[in-house]
């Protein structure tokens, strides 16, 4: 099971690229974390040296792939996005209907950003507990 998720893993931070939309940064992230998780689980116990040896090189695909490059590429973004979403809403004009319903929509996308940017922050903050 280890092996088989560490593939996708490697897939997905093999795929990734700077434009990747929410739903694809939270599933990177989700699987960054359960392969970690299930790493962790597996070194404390009596592991055959060929499964250690995955577990290692999956560890170190994640720290010098996922936390070195596209961590810090996501987190830059995702604040980008937000920057740039909240200057759109503040801006002072008088609001046709239309305009109306792009803020409304502009809003959920500024919403779901700042909650996927928690996620990203919050994945950050265990990076630098270990």
């Amino acid at each position: 099971m280890f092996q088989t998720e560490s593939q996708k893993l490697e897939g997905l931070i093999d795929s990734a690229r700077p434009d990747m939309n929410i739903q694809e940064i939270v599933k990177i992230y989700y699987q960054v974390i359960n392969v970690s998780s299930m790493a962790v689980m597996l070194k404390q116990t009596d592991s055959k040296p060929d499964l250690l040896e995955k577990i290692l090189e999956t560890e170190k695909m994640i720290s010098e792939k996922f936390d070195s490059d596209i961590h810090p590429a996501i987190r830059k973004r995702l604040s980008v996005m937000i920057q740039q979403s909240s200057e759109n809403l503040q801006s002072e004009s008088e609001r046709t209907k239309e305009q109306i319903e792009s803020d409304a929509k502009l809003f959920e996308e500024l919403r779901q950003n700042m909650s996927t940017r928690e996620f990203v922050e919050q994945y950050e903050n265990e990076l630098s507990h270990d």
